[in-house]
């Protein structure tokens, strides 16, 4: 199996790499994967919206191809890398953010701190909505433990991939590969503890970063659609409930007999949704 990432372009940004797609025209749409994955996961949405959006996709400082930060991995932090790339590629109006997993607390935290940014938000499974989390997660803050799971083995990869899609047949050994190509990078499991002691413990997600960035996001006057799928398996779909209560304005929708990748599994009925959505972010 060959162990290297998918190739993508590259931006300077600070002096640091950043890998990352950018195609299309039209209005600017980011794409914003979870922890300790990469662009790839939302290939088929990057091509399927680059027909009239300029699409950008780009892997989170010290995930995939992007180097580290020199300061601690946090959600501020990674919020504040996002717009400096941002800035880098030439989006210099509102777009479309949209972000699964901690790529949605990275949308929301970026929408809070800049709201000219965000035409409108879409988060995907998001983190940010409860405590609850899959115990591989709540194991990394155990420390050495932590470290000692995040080797790179075929095995853990494998188990990983099934674990996020409710259909098998998703966990492609290119994804596989892919992910183990994530753990091998030098300071992968660095990044990894650094995110998981911020944003929880082994109890779960923190309650007071989750507290103040929904009462942020929810003071914002930014369309909001929120997704999941109802067979996640890492964040459980009972924080749909959650969103509804806390964004009362935002629109969800809980897709059916899916894992916690709804834009990979429901790539075709995602990419609708998405539009349907834009279309009324759009009209006037």
């Amino acid at each position: 199996m060959t162990v290297s990432l998918p190739p993508a372009d590259e931006l300077t940004v600070a002096g640091r790499r950043m890998r990352c797609r950018i195609s299309g025209a039209g209005p600017a749409v980011v794409l914003l994967h979870g922890i300790g994955r990469t662009l790839d996961d939302f290939t088929a949405q990057h091509e399927l919206l680059a027909a009239d959006h300029r699409v950008v996709s780009v892997d989170l400082p010290g995930h995939g191809g992007s180097a580290p930060l020199d300061a601690p991995h946090t959600l501020p932090a990674l919020a504040a890398a996002v717009a400096g790339f941002l800035d880098a590629a030439g989006v210099d109006r509102p777009a479309h953010l949209v972000g699964n997993s901690l790529g949605g607390a990275v949308a929301m935290r970026l929408a809070a701190d800049e709201p000219s940014r965000a035409a409108s938000l879409a988060l995907v499974n998001s983190a940010g909505f409860g405590q609850e989390v899959t115990v591989a997660l709540r194991l990394l803050a155990l420390r050495p433990l932590g470290r000692l799971l995040l080797r790179p083995h075929p095995a853990i990869a494998r188990r990983t991939e099934l674990a996020i899609f409710r259909d098998p047949a998703y966990a492609t050994d290119e994804r596989i590969a892919t992910a183990l190509a994530v753990a091998r990078q030098p300071h992968a499991a660095r990044v990894m503890l650094e995110l998981v002691s911020s944003l929880g413990t082994w109890r779960g997600v923190r309650p007071q970063w989750r507290g103040e960035l929904l009462d942020a996001v929810a003071a914002l006057d930014v369309p909001t659609l929120v997704v999941w799928g109802d067979r996640d398996l890492i964040l459980p779909a009972t924080h749909l409930t959650a969103a509804r209560s806390r964004l009362p304005r935002a629109r969800t929708h809980l897709f059916a007999d899916t894992g916690h990748m709804p834009q990979i599994e429901r790539a075709e009925e995602f990419h609708a949704l998405l539009r349907e959505f834009w279309a009324d972010v759009d009209r006037p």
